[in-house]
């Protein structure tokens, strides 16, 4: 005989009922404002180039960029990072420094056209350097920590002396925001922030970045510098030095298969913004499977970036973010 059980009496189900009751129940939500727009700058005019490894994903001159700015302006989006790919590399990076540098004629003309467009400059010497590596090398091809510091803050000075609203050094250097704090502050820049790859992970999710940026290292790998993917713990002793050395912002990156080290930065300095990059890898592996029928790219891309937003990212650096503004816009956002 079956028993006769009792009739619940609370019933989540009843928030689940119809679209406007999960609304109404909703917990997280993602709108255009919350996406940050990745843009690859390169020398010439005209030119607007697919990165085979990234469908969607352009390398541009700085003309076509500016259509991109304009694009990402009316659809909402918080802002657009900067990434340049220089005429010419050396082996001290100095195309990264120039006054006249690609990423720097990029900001000039970014914020001349849309003075209130969010302008954050990636600073680092990879797509820079005729070796790829984020700094300069000694005889054995070792990254040099120290003497690259000066390096990346002359990088972030002529940055901010461009019109970048937000420096973000990724090169994982350790010292290396302080090193740019006193930087931007002895040039009269105390008003820019530091935007700190606080959490930059050495991910096998990079490779088609490295295709769009053309930093793909020479030999060797960043293991040295980027952090263990087994670790957690050492993201907030990484964290809390950067926050000792005056970053403004906070970074944990690549974003889908560190959700857990998010919550912890989060949790530890929920007063400073957080931001998530949902990296290259991440966007290839969406854009392989829905091409080929495996997956709804508008709903796991969604459920992608939702996920990031709850797990405590208060802004997502995403390739994405075009895509993920029509989508939301459709659904009335």
């Amino acid at each position: 005989m079956v028993p006769v059980l009792p009739t619940p009496t609370v019933r989540p189900r009843r928030l689940r009922t119809s679209p406007a009751v999960r609304a109404l129940a909703c917990e997280t939500r993602l709108t255009p404002s919350d996406f940050l727009l990745p843009l690859f700058a390169v020398p010439g005019e005209n030119v607007r180039r697919e990165v085979s490894s990234m469908p969607g994903v352009h390398q541009t001159s700085v003309d076509e960029l500016v259509r991109d700015a304009e694009e990402a302006v009316a659809l909402g989006l918080g802002g657009v990072l900067l990434f340049g790919i220089p005429p010419d590399k050396d082996a001290g990076g100095s195309g990264a420094y120039a006054a006249d540098g690609i990423m720097q004629a990029a900001t000039r003309a970014v914020k001349a056209a849309f003075p209130d467009l969010l302008v954050i400059t990636d600073v680092c010497l990879c797509e820079y350097t005729d070796h790829g590596h984020c700094g300069v090398l000694d005889a054995r091809g070792v990254v040099l920590n120290d003497e690259t510091l000066p390096l990346i803050a002359e990088t972030a000075v002529s940055h901010a002396e461009a019109g970048a609203d937000v420096v973000a050094p990724s090169g994982m250097m350790d010292g290396g925001v302080a090193a740019i704090r006193a930087a931007l502050d002895g040039a009269g820049h105390v008003q820019v922030p530091v935007l700190s790859y606080a959490v930059k992970y050495a991910s096998a999710c990079y490779g088609p970045f490295r295709d769009a940026a053309e930093g793909a290292p020479a030999f060797g790998d960043r293991r040295a510098h980027q952090m263990d993917p087994a670790n957690a713990a050492e993201a907030l002793r990484e964290t809390d030095l950067d926050v000792k050395e005056g970053a403004d912002l906070l970074m944990v990156k690549p974003a889908l298969a560190y959700l857990d080290v998010i919550r912890r930065v989060k949790d530890r300095y929920p007063e400073l913004p957080l931001v998530a990059y949902n990296v290259s890898g991440e966007y290839a592996m969406v854009k392989a499977a829905a091409a080929r029928g495996w997956l709804d790219e508008r709903a796991i891309a969604l459920e992608i970036l939702l996920g990031i937003r709850r797990a405590g990212a208060d802004r997502i650096i995403t390739y994405h973010a075009r895509d993920a503004a029509r989508w939301l816009r459709e659904r009335g956002v």
